[in-house]
């Protein structure tokens, strides 16, 4: 093979490397905004909701072309995502669930790490909120990195006085919660985007349903829960990419009006800040099942 051959082959090579890298980041992009942590544009396909995230960075289909010079991959630099750590799931020999610092520079509401050891007992939820109380059965069999999180989080007061910023449509029937930061007046660009400043794994993602009553992390991508959820008042046509860990057991009526009342200012997939404010006040976590 010439010298000639030779660099059109490794240009070749390293454009078929970069297309592969822009069909995985399209594939990422279809999985992550519908319940997102920050502000996406929904669209359904079939029945099922997908949706186009709308953030920022340099994710763009690859322009390079087959004849590109192959020296210039040696160049380029990973991502912060990643070189970060990657959280753990749930051990059993040691009933451990590993924690890990949100690399991604979102906005945070930091009140520590949850600890590493969890408590897999039944437990009991609630959240005391301006409309009425709402509980929820929670799982720390199936979902334990989930639910020790919130019982750290409900431990450090996280939630007292955050808002629930996005009420979902009839083809999207959820109420997002969870964001510290939001101020839910539907002016406000940054709400759906705080957290904890800690991330941690997906779980119970097999055959999950988010039917009525269903409660789920929302997420912005693979194993990066956080603190934001969503309370489910329908039946949402959603992939299971979204831990499912509890069930309202007491509260529904409250979602529903809230759901009534509407939104105040509607996004292009008709979600929006519900005019019926429902700030939480308190979280608590009991071993009552």
């Amino acid at each position: 093979m010439s010298g000639k051959d030779r660099q059109k082959q490794l240009a070749r090579e390293h454009y078929e490397r970069q297309n592969q890298r822009r069909i995985e980041r399209e594939a990422r992009a279809k999985r992550n905004a519908i319940i997102g942590t920050s502000v996406g544009v929904v669209v359904v396909i079939g029945g099922v909701i997908a949706a186009t995230t709308l953030l920022g960075g340099s994710d763009s289909p690859a322009t390079a072309s087959p004849e590109a010079s192959a020296s210039s991959e040696a160049s380029a630099n990973p991502s912060p995502t990643d070189t970060a750590a990657k959280p753990t799931a749930f051990d059993p020999a040691s009933g451990t669930c590993g924690y890990v610092a949100d690399a991604d520079g979102s906005p945070a509401k930091n009140v520590g790490t949850p600890p590493a050891k969890v408590d897999t007992k039944p437990k009991t939820m609630t959240l005391k909120t301006n409309q009425g109380d709402i509980v929820i059965a929670v799982d720390a069999g199936k979902t334990p990195c989930t639910v020790n999180s919130f019982a750290f989080l409900a431990e450090k007061k996280f939630f007292d006085g955050s808002k629930c910023h996005r009420l979902g449509s009839d083809q999207f029937p959820v109420l997002q919660c969870g964001d510290p930061l939001a101020k839910a007046d539907g002016k406000n660009p940054t709400d759906g985007q705080g957290g904890p400043g800690y991330r941690f794994v997906n779980e119970n993602l097999e055959g999950a349903k988010y039917t009525r009553g269903v409660v789920a992390m929302a997420n912005s991508g693979p194993d990066t829960n956080g603190s934001q959820f969503f309370i489910v008042y329908g039946d949402a046509p959603l992939s299971p990419d979204y831990t499912p860990f509890g069930t309202v057991t007491k509260g529904m009526e409250i979602i529903d009006k809230v759901n009534k009342g509407g939104v105040i200012t509607p996004g292009g997939d008709g979600t929006g800040a519900p005019k019926e404010t429902v700030e939480i006040k308190n979280v608590t976590m009991s071993n009552k099942s």
